[in-house]
């Protein structure tokens, strides 16, 4: 049983409006424990499918109904506000969560009591989970302490999405908002021709960075130091033991929601830097990555649900900085929506490029030499 010390919900010296919000980040790990409980009592099976329909349906209403939060935190607050422990247990939540409810989602995938369609979705629900849980990776993975870093790494065990953990820190920061960076979306391409880019290249710039990062200390990259066979180890042991234990039965459950999680991330990386690029020095060389090179949200309740994600813009312009210290910056380009609804958005490219290639020219001053475009 997890222990969680009542020290940690005690309130400091710093007024923060959000303190307690903050624990709705754990209802996306929470939504595979509820359906079978919300199905007996209501006889509606589309309750199996309750992460979509929170995530796609509830959030963005909520987001339209209560709107931006526009609030920062105060220069003077800030240690306190990164020192309080209590934010960091809301990220450690996450995980003891999001792994009872896939071992529930397990013994119902792997029984006779549900349709297919119903198994469906469940699975869909635990991929909503899976995905959100490599945001819970990000916030983890970013920190120096190394508890952190191997919460991180376990976060994304679901997922099969390991290699994010290098890619992420060590390939994405740095080349965000150019060419080279295939996490970045470029100005008109469909989130359909990104997927694949981001996911395979992404994958390729991990196996790349490990590597030298290895052949830097003399070591071979079959080796125990290695940080992409260590996250990928979690996931075959997750897999392995979840398949001895429910079955055979449920290997395509678990795959569909690793897709869906990892399918998930992508399409947020394709919304937060879309179209965007660096400025370049008069040397040639990409400027320091600025508020201006990511898509920024203030939407308060996919804020509170993500870990303040969408304040995207400071952190790439921060990345050290803990989720509740990230800032809301004038100069950063603002959606239109929260993710959750801009998520819903890029899987209807005629759509999104109506609503989203006229807010990057007008953050460019309608100059397309500036943009991030398909012709790199």
């Amino acid at each position: 049983m997890l222990f969680v010390p009542m020290a940690v919900f005690e309130h400091t010296r710093v007024s923060d409006p959000k303190r307690y919000l903050w624990l709705l980040g754990l209802i996306a790990p929470a939504c595979a424990l509820f359906p079978s409980q919300l199905v007996a009592l209501s006889g509606l099976p589309v309750f199996w499918w309750i992460g979509p329909i929170i995530v796609f349906v509830a959030i963005p209403l909520l987001d339209l109904t209560i709107g931006r939060d526009g609030s920062n935190p105060l220069d003077e607050d800030y240690e306190a506000l990164s020192d309080d422990r209590y934010y960091r247990w809301c990220t450690y939540l996450f995980l003891p969560i999001q792994f009872i409810s896939l071992v529930i989602a397990g013994y119902f995938w792997a029984g006779s009591e549900l349709s297919v369609l119903d198994k469906l979705g469940l699975a869909v629900t635990m991929g909503v989970v899976s995905g959100i849980g490599i945001n819970a990776a990000h916030e983890l993975g970013h920190r120096s302490e190394h508890l952190e870093r191997r919460l991180a790494k376990i976060a994304l065990a679901q997922s099969g999405y390991g290699h994010f953990f290098v890619e992420h820190n060590r390939g994405h920061h740095v080349r965000v908002a150019t060419p080279e960076d295939p996490a970045s979306a470029r100005f008109g391409e469909r989130l359909w021709e990104f997927l694949p880019r981001s996911a395979f290249g992404g994958l390729r710039s991990a196996v790349a960075l490990e590597r030298e990062r290895l052949a830097r200390k003399g070591k071979r990259w079959w080796c125990r130091d290695n940080q992409i066979l260590q996250a990928w180890s979690m996931s075959l042991v997750l897999f392995a033991t979840m398949t001895a234990v429910f079955g055979p039965a449920i290997i395509p459950y678990l795959l569909l929601q690793a897709v869906i999680g990892a399918g998930l991330l992508e399409t947020v990386n394709y919304i937060e830097h879309y179209g965007l690029l660096r400025s370049r020095r008069p040397d040639g060389t990409y400027a320091r990555c600025s508020p201006r090179d990511s898509w920024n949200s203030d939407h308060l309740v996919t804020n509170v649900f993500l870990f303040h994600l969408q304040r995207h813009s400071d952190h790439h312009a921060n990345p050290s900085r803990r989720y509740q210290t990230l800032r809301s910056c004038e100069q950063a380009p603002q959606l239109p929506a929260g993710y959750a609804t801009m998520v819903v958005l890029a899987a209807v490219p005629p759509l999104w490029r109506a609503v989203m290639d006229k807010r990057v020219l007008a953050h460019y001053g309608g100059d397309l030499s500036l943009v991030n475009s398909k012709r790199g």
